[in-house]
């Protein structure tokens, strides 16, 4: 009975007359405390899986749930149901459906290569494998990267005593440092690219940062494993016998990973006055196609991958499937926080438009690039992107140029700080339990902190004092 009420509630909220002709409330008429349903999410997100780790794995889909509702039926009681549908088809149609639609093209064509054959992790070839990943990243997601190489990674240092330092590193460079210079490469990256930013002005405005960060740890990494190599004079034979040829399963998926990424630049560069309104949000044509060509890659992807390769590589939908359901409440529950950050300093959030704010008014990058990095090592990267992209304005023209220091702090910080701990970026978990499954002792929570404290925030201090004063 439950159930059908819910149904019932939505579909009322989807076909409530006047529809197109909703619009938000004024954002000063807000209170914070429509904020709460947000933050409820994300802190469910980022404590459940640590606290309750079997439960969530079961109930995370009602969660979300629960705090999506939370949202919608309040607001549709006070300010009507058209203007509650409104906001939940423009959250769908304007960014959730485009980002969910990426990602599982990236996914899945990515999970539809496996590399074979038996390579043997010396300091020099780990180190390659990590600049290999980090280039990668930005052209077929960081979450992609990660799939593709960490089971070789782990493969090839099977006969290590000495391993945890290698997927350590591998969670900063390849999946979240290497995907900073495109929208292909974080979502992050990808939510400021359907908001307005250039396809190709991250990879103009972060690449100094990108190469200090990517060339520093790569630098450490290999100081590191050769010490650590030493220590493992006396390695044990490797259990991974050299009886197949290296190489590649599944090789025409690389033909459609340069699919998605035509896709997305045609998206990008195509400008045409055709748009479809769908129940109130203009849908542009350029945006319809790639949604389309992405669905269609995925299908391909699927139909000509052999079942073999998907079980070589242990591919499951269970990781899309959660992050599918995780987002949609995510991209709902954050439209009042979005509205009420854009009404700036007089607005409700003005103490967070504020404490990111000089005292002439201009906007610190320094402070944006920590903020956003903070949040996004705790928090999730995607949505904290789009808080502060909000707070400094929300105009994409202007943080391209007159404020492209603060875009580029922000840019910076959610992807990566989500480095800083498991919960900061999604293929860190994914990375962390394939790696668990295959034997390596994984440190904690915190013990994972204590490398990135250790290794990451000085480097980020550094960044601070060259880029972001």
């Amino acid at each position: 009975m439950k159930a059908y009420r819910w149904r019932g509630t939505l579909a009322l909220l989807l076909l409530w007359p006047g529809l197109s002709s909703a619009a938000m409330p004024d954002a000063n008429q807000l209170s914070v405390s429509w904020g709460i349903p947000f933050a409820g999410l994300l802190l469910s997100i980022a404590l459940l899986p640590l606290l309750a780790p079997a439960w969530w794995h079961h109930h995370f889909g009602k969660v979300t749930a629960a705090w999506s509702m939370a949202f919608l039926l309040p607001f549709a009681v006070l300010y009507g149901p058209a203007m509650a549908s409104y906001s939940l088809m423009h959250a769908l149609l304007a960014e959730y459906i485009p980002f969910i639609l990426l990602l599982t093209a990236l996914y899945t064509v990515a999970g539809g290569i496996h590399i074979r054959g038996n390579l043997h992790g010396s300091p020099g070839l780990n180190t390659a494998i990590l600049a290999i990943g980090a280039v990668l990243a930005s052209f077929m997601g960081t979450t992609g990267a990660s799939m593709l190489l960490i089971r070789p990674l782990i493969r090839a240092n099977d006969q290590r005593l000495h391993r945890v330092h290698v997927v350590v590193f591998f969670i900063f460079i390849v999946s979240n440092a290497g995907g900073s210079l495109t929208p292909l490469g974080d979502p992050p990256l990808f939510l400021g690219f359907l908001n307005g930013v250039d396809f190709f002005w991250t990879v103009r405005h972060v690449f100094p940062e990108t190469l200090f960060l990517v060339g520093s740890l790569l630098g450490i990494f290999y100081v590191l494993d050769g010490w650590l190599y030493r220590r493992d004079a006396l390695l044990p034979q490797d259990p991974t016998p050299d009886t197949r040829q290296f190489g590649f399963d599944g090789a025409s998926n690389f033909w459609l990973l340069g699919a998605i990424a035509g896709l997305v630049l045609l998206s990008g560069f195509w400008k045409s006055p055709v748009a479809f309104n769908i129940a109130g949000t203009p849908v542009g044509l350029p945006g319809f196609v790639r949604d389309v060509g992405l669905v269609a890659v995925t299908l391909l992807s699927l139909k000509f991958t052999s079942a073999k390769v998907y079980a070589d590589n242990q591919f499951s939908w269970g990781p899309m499937q959660e992050v599918a359901k995780l987002f949609a409440g995510i991209f709902l529950t954050i439209v009042p926080v979005i509205a009420m950050l854009k009404a700036g300093a007089s607005g409700p959030f003005g103490a967070v438009v504020s404490s990111v704010t000089r005292p002439d008014g201009t906007p610190d990058p320094a402070m944006y690039f920590w903020a956003t990095g903070l949040l996004s090592s705790f928090l999730d990267n995607a949505p904290t992107y789009l808080v502060f992209f909000n707070t400094a304005g929300g105009d994409p023209k202007a943080l391209m140029t007159t404020f492209a220091s603060t875009l580029a702090a922000i840019s910076a910080g959610a992807v990566f700080m989500g480095a800083n701990t498991y919960i900061g970026n999604a293929p860190n978990l994914m990375v962390r339990a394939i790696a668990e499954d295959r034997g390596v002792k994984m440190p904690s929570f915190f013990g994972y902190m204590l490398w990135s404290v250790g290794v990451l925030i000085p480097l980020f201090a550094l960044m601070t004092l060259i880029w972001f004063r």
